[in-house]
C-alpha cells in the first residue's frame, strides 16, 4: 500500500480555511465612506437652488465645509491613536482653547515672535497630554476620569492665562501686534477657494496615516489596544506606547489651537468647547473600535468630512441647531451599535 493510499490528502474547505466576509462586515469596514456618499447624495438632492445652481456643490460652500472640519479633523487624528490603543481623551477641546489663548497671549501681550511662540505652545500642549497619559498609566486611573479632570484643568489654565477675557490678535510691527505672517492661517489658496487650515489638516492626515500604517510604532499601538497582556509578553513597551498616544493628542490639540487662533484672530478660554465630542464622533463613525485594536486613519478622515457635510446640509435647509445635534447623536449611536453587533456575532464582545 502506498503512502498516498494510507494517508490520503485532507481537503480543507475553503470556507473553513478563510472566513467568509459577510455583507454586514463590509458595511462596518467602510461605514464612514458609505455614510459620506449618502450624505453627499442627500446634500445634492435636498440642497436649495439659486439661479439654477445647487448651493451644496458651489465652490464657496465646499470651502466652508472643509474649513469647518479642519480643527476637529486635526483633533480626530490624534484621537484615533488613543482609541486604537484602548484609551480616550476628553480634554482635547479644552487644550485647543488653552493653546489658542497661549498663542494670542504670547504674540500680543508678550510680543514674542512666531519661531518662539509656536514651538512653546506645541511643547506645552504635548506635555499636557503626556502628563495625563502618565497619570492614567502609572497610577492605573481610568483615562476617562483623568482626561475629564484634564479638561477642567486646561480650562482653568486658559482662564488664568487670558485673564478671563478674549485676546484679539492684531497684525503689524511693534509691541502689541502679531507678525503678519501668522494671518496666513485664515486665508484661502487657489483663487480664494481652499483654506490654508484645511491644508494643515491634510498634511497632518498624511503624516498620521503613514505612522499608523507603515511604522513599528503604529503596529505597537494596534497590538497594545488589541491585547495589552500579549503585547507586554511580546516585549512591546506597553507603558511608553500608552503614554505617548496622549502626547500625540496633546500635540494635535496644540496644532488645532494655533490654527484656531490664526483663523479667527483671537484666543478665548472657551474656545474648543464640545470639540472633543465631534472628534470622538468622527473616529467612531470612521470605524475605529471603541475597545481598541482596530481602526483606520482614512476612516477617521471620512468620518470628519461626513459630519461636516451633514451639518452643512442641515444648515442650508434651515434645520435648527437642536435637530442637528440630534441627527449627529443618532448617527454616532448607530455606528457604535453596528460595531457592537458585528463584534458579538463574531465572538469579539468584551
Amino acid at each position: 500500500m502506498t503512502n498516498e493510499t494510507a494517508n490520503p490528502p485532507i481537503d480543507v474547505p475553503q470556507a473553513a480555511a478563510r472566513p467568509k466576509q459577510r455583507p454586514l462586515d463590509y458595511v462596518v469596514r467602510f461605514q464612514s465612506l458609505l455614510g459620506l456618499i449618502l450624505v453627499i447624495v442627500g446634500g445634492i438632492a435636498f440642497s436649495p437652488r439659486r439661479h439654477g445652481h445647487i448651493l451644496f456643490l458651489q465652490p464657496d460652500n465646499i470651502a466652508n465645509i472643509v474649513r469647518s472640519i479642519s480643527e476637529t479633523g486635526i483633533l480626530a487624528l490624534g484621537m484615533t491613536f488613543v482609541i486604537i490603543a484602548a484609551g480616550i481623551d476628553l480634554s482635547v477641546g479644552a487644550v485647543l482653547g488653552l493653546s489658542s489663548v497661549l498663542t494670542a497671549a504670547l504674540l500680543i501681550n508678550a510680543s514674542w515672535g512666531l519661531w518662539t511662540t509656536l514651538p512653546l505652545v506645541l511643547a506645552c500642549a504635548t506635555l499636557f497630554g503626556l502628563i495625563q497619559g502618565a497619570i492614567s498609566t502609572r497610577l492605573h486611573v481610568q483615562a476617562f476620569i483623568v482626561t475629564l479632570a484634564g479638561l477642567q484643568a486646561a480650562r482653568g489654565l486658559a482662564l488664568i492665562a487670558s485673564g478671563n477675557q478674549f485676546i484679539n490678535i492684531n497684525y503689524g510691527s511693534g509691541p502689541g501686534n502679531a507678525p503678519p505672517a501668522f494671518a496666513v492661517l485664515g486665508e484661502r489658496l487657489f483663487d480664494n477657494t481652499f483654506p490654508v487650515a484645511t491644508l494643515v489638516f491634510l498634511v497632518l492626515a498624511v503624516i498620521a496615516t503613514f505612522f499608523l500604517n507603515h511604522t513599528r510604532y503604529g503596529r505597537y499601538v494596534f497590538a497594545v489596544g488589541g491585547n495589552e497582556r500579549a503585547a507586554r509578553l511580546s516585549g512591546i513597551p506597553v507603558e511608553w506606547i500608552k503614554i505617548s498616544v496622549y502626547g500625540i493628542t496633546g500635540l494635535c490639540s496644540g496644532v488645532a489651537g494655533i490654527v484656531h487662533a490664526g483663523q479667527f484672530a483671537f484666543g478665548s478660554p472657551t474656545d474648543g468647547t464640545g470639540y472633543e465630542l465631534n472628534a470622538i464622533a468622527a473616529v467612531v463613525i470612521g470605524g475605529t473600535d471603541l475597545f481598541g485594536g482596530e481602526g483606520t486613519m482614512v476612516g477617521t478622515i471620512a468620518g470628519a468630512v461626513m459630519l461636516g457635510a451633514l451639518a452643512n446640509v442641515l444648515q442650508l435647509n434651515d434645520v435648527s441647531a437642536a435637530m442637528q445635534l440630534l441627527a449627529t447623536g443618532a448617527i454616532i449611536v448607530a455606528a457604535a451599535a453596528l460595531q457592537t453587533f458585528v463584534g458579538r456575532r463574531d465572538g469579539r464582545s468584551r
